[in-house]
């Protein structure tokens, strides 16, 4: 069965796909600068093996990149990846961290969370499958190649999701910045999903009664909120340092 392809730009997101045996490239667009930086900086990959290749100009290129994100000199046609399903994902595992994105929708974002939850060894981000934009390009590019590394669980439906997961022992932790504990006062252990909501309109109303816990990151009161992204990297990276000590 044929999947779907779409195209992915910049350095990293291109590479990235080309060092991942799991992901289809179908096409690779490059200039002669680009080229010679692959051949440079990967030399035992060999990654333009068996790969199409298509020489550009930066002008040629420019078309690829209608969402002012720059293209560096590579583009890239790339089909999906077979993620596992979450239900096979978390059976028989242990100590699992997954990210649970509540309408957030916006690809740079998402990009720089996936970027960050790869960096901080989060297991997996749990989207709404009709809300992900998962061809889009600024995703790939704020990603900066780490969708080839992030397992993606694109579900129906958040709630039932999360009723399914809570049966199988996990806890459930609602980040809002109206709550009383602080997320460093937890010990983060056994199977937690981390529940994110978007900024302005935080998380469901009906998605929050499925916590367990509400938590917030202890920050100056001066300041109202921070950008999602950046509140998830501090969470992810406190996680991570908790576990390995």
């Amino acid at each position: 069965m044929n999947k779907s392809s779409f195209f992915i730009v910049g350095k990293h997101p291109v590479i990235e796909a080309l060092k991942n045996k799991k992901r289809k490239v179908l096409r690779v667009f490059l200039t002669e600068e680009s080229k010679k930086t692959i051949h440079r900086e990967s030399q035992k990959y060999n990654l333009l093996d068996d790969v199409k290749i298509y020489h550009k100009t930066k002008k040629e290129l420019d078309k690829y990149s209608k969402e002012q994100i720059t293209h560096q000199g590579f583009v890239a046609e790339i089909e999906h990846l077979d993620y596992p399903s979450l239900k096979e994902f978390i059976i028989d595992k242990d100590n699992l961290n997954l990210v649970c994105l509540n309408e957030v929708t916006d690809p740079r974002n998402i990009g720089s969370i996936v970027r960050s939850a790869a960096s901080f060894n989060i297991h997996g981000i749990i989207v709404k499958e009709r809300h992900f934009p998962d061809e889009s390009k600024l995703l790939y590019k704020s990603a900066s190649g780490c969708m080839e590394l992030m397992n993606i669980f694109k579900v129906s439906n958040i709630n039932s999701t999360i009723k399914y997961l809570r049966e199988k022992n996990f806890w459930v932790y609602a980040f809002a910045s109206n709550a009383d504990k602080n997320f460093t006062d937890i010990e983060w252990k056994g199977n937690n999903i981390l529940l994110f909501g978007s900024e302005g309109k935080g998380i469901k109303t009906h998605t929050s009664k499925y916590a367990d816990f509400n938590v917030k990151i202890d920050m100056n009161n001066m300041v109202e909120s921070l950008n999602i992204s950046n509140s998830a990297a501090i969470v992810f990276h406190h996680i991570n340092k908790n576990k390995k000590k």
